[in-house]
C-alpha cells in the first residue's frame, strides 16, 4: 500500500513539473524579442485638457504592458513614445512631425481631443501614415481615408447623440419644455451643441437661453446667473474637462441648482466627485456594468484599470467613456497589425476598412463618413455616487431608470 502511495506521489510531482515546464516554454515563446515596435503619440498632459488626458495616458500604459506580456506585436516588444502637446493643437502638429521624422516611430496613435487630432491627421496624411484616434468629435472633418475612430459617435452625432438624450428625457419622469444651452466654443463641443439646438427645436421644445464661452474660460459666474434667470427645465452644458465642475461651483455660490442637467464631455471623475453634480447626465460609450463588461477584453481591463487608477489617485476608478475609447483605439491598432501581420500603414488601413474589429464597445465597422460606423452613444446619470447607464433600456443594468428631482 505504501509503495503504491509513493508511486502516486512521484507521478503527481512529475506531472506538476511537466506542467510547469510546458508553461515556462509557453511564456518563453510569448516573450517578445528584437527591435521594439515604436508607437508615437501626444497627449494633453498639461493645460486645460490635462485632467482627462491623464486617463488616456494610464490606459495606454496598461495596454502596452498587456501587449508585451502576450508577445508584443509581430513577436517584437512595443514601446510607446508619448509627448506633451500642452492642450495646444499647433504644438501637437509639431510634435507629430518630430515623431515621424526624428523619432522615426513605426506607427501613430492619435492625441486627445478633436483639435489636436486634426493636427495629427494632417501630419499623418503628409507622410501616408495610419492614424487611429480615440476622441474625434466631428466625423465630417475626418477627410483622411487612413484615419480610424475609436469613439463610436456614428457619422451624424450632432443629430443622433442629442436625439438619444432627448428620447431619454421624454421617457423620464419630468420631460422638459424649456431648455438652456450653454457651451464651450471648443470645436467639437460647439458642433454638438449646435446640433442639440436643432434637435430641441424640431421636438417643439423652447430654447430660453443660449450662451457660449471661450475654451479655457474659468469665470462661470455670469453664465450661472444667466441660467438662473432663464429658469429652464433642463440645462444642456457643452462642457469639456472641468467646465462642468466650474459651472456647478458658480451656481452654488448664487444658491441655484439646475433641475435637470447634462454635460457633454466632462472629466468624469471630478464631476462624479462634485457634491453639486447629483443627478447630472452625460453621454457614454461604455460603463463598468453589464452588458458592457461582457464585450471583448472588457472584464480584464475593468479590473486592471480600477487598481491602477486607485494607485494614481484618480477620483473615479471605474472604466467609462474616456478610458474605453482609449483602450478601443489600441485594440483597433493591434487588430490591424495582427490581421495583416505587418506594420505597413496602407495594408493595415485596407484591412480595417474591410473587417469588423472586436472591442470592448462591441464589434466596430469603419465604412461610414470619416471611417465612422455606428452611433453607440448612451445616456448615463450620477445616482448614489456612481455613474449609471439609464438609456436606452436594453443597455441598462438592474432596471436603472433616469431620475429627476
Amino acid at each position: 500500500m505504501m509503495k503504491t502511495l509513493n508511486i502516486g506521489r512521484r507521478a503527481a510531482v512529475a506531472a506538476m513539473a511537466l506542467a510547469a515546464a510546458v508553461a515556462g516554454m509557453a511564456m518563453a515563446q510569448q516573450q517578445p524579442t528584437g527591435t521594439p515596435v515604436r508607437i508615437g503619440s501626444t497627449l494633453a498632459l498639461t493645460g486645460p485638457l490635462s485632467s482627462t488626458a491623464q486617463i488616456h495616458k494610464l490606459v495606454g500604459e496598461i495596454y502596452v504592458e498587456q501587449l508585451n506580456k502576450r508577445g508584443g506585436l509581430l513577436g517584437r516588444p512595443v514601446e510607446w513614445v508619448v509627448k506633451d502637446d500642452q492642450s495646444k493643437p499647433d504644438l501637437a502638429r509639431t510634435l507629430y512631425e518630430q515623431l515621424v521624422t526624428s523619432d522615426k516611430v513605426d506607427l501613430l496613435m492619435g492625441p486627445y481631443a478633436t483639435g489636436a487630432i486634426l493636427s495629427a491627421m494632417g501630419v499623418a496624411q503628409r507622410y501616408n501614415k495610419l492614424l487611429v484616434h480615440h476622441t474625434m468629435g466631428i466625423p465630417s472633418l475626418a477627410k483622411y481615408d487612413m484615419s480610424f475612430p475609436a469613439w463610436s459617435l456614428g457619422s451624424d452625432p450632432a443629430n443622433t447623440v442629442p436625439s438619444t438624450l432627448f428620447d431619454a428625457l421624454a421617457a423620464g419622469p419630468r420631460p422638459p419644455k424649456t431648455v438652456a444651452v450653454v457651451t464651450s466654443k471648443f470645436p467639437s463641443i460647439q458642433f454638438m451643441s449646435a446640433g442639440a439646438r436643432e434637435v430641441l427645436k424640431k421636438r417643439g421644445l423652447t430654447e430660453v437661453l443660449f450662451l457660449e464661452w471661450d475654451f479655457g474660460n474659468r469665470d462661470f459666474g455670469p453664465i450661472a446667473n444667466r441660467v438662473k434667470d432663464a429658469k429652464p427645465d433642463f440645462v444642456w452644458v457643452g462642457a469639456i474637462g472641468l467646465d462642468g465642475n466650474l459651472l456647478l461651483e458658480a451656481m452654488k455660490k448664487i444658491d441655484y441648482t439646475p433641475p435637470q442637467h447634462f454635460y457633454l464631455y466632462p472629466a468624469p471623475g471630478p464631476l462624479l466627485a462634485s457634491p453639486d453634480a447629483k443627478g447630472a447626465l452625460s453621454a457614454t460609450i461604455f460603463e463598468a456594468q453589464p452588458p458592457f463588461t461582457s464585450n471583448f477584453g472588457a472584464a480584464e481591463f475593468v479590473k486592471i484599470y480600477s487598481e491602477r487608477a486607485a494607485k494614481a489617485g484618480f477620483p473615479d476608478t471605474a472604466v467609462e467613456t474616456q478610458a474605453a475609447a482609449s483602450y478601443t483605439a489600441w485594440q483597433i491598432l493591434e487588430a490591424g497589425v495582427v490581421g495583416t501581420k505587418s506594420l505597413d500603414d496602407k495594408k493595415i488601413a485596407d484591412y480595417l476598412k474591410t473587417h469588423k474589429v472586436d472591442t470592448l464597445q462591441g464589434k466596430l465597422r469603419f465604412d461610414g463618413v470619416g471611417n465612422f460606423g455606428d452611433d453607440l452613444m448612451r445616456i448615463k446619470q450620477i445616482q448614489d455616487g456612481k455613474w449609471v447607464v439609464v438609456w436606452p433600456k436594453e443597455v441598462t443594468a438592474g432596471g436603472a431608470k433616469l431620475l429627476a428631482p
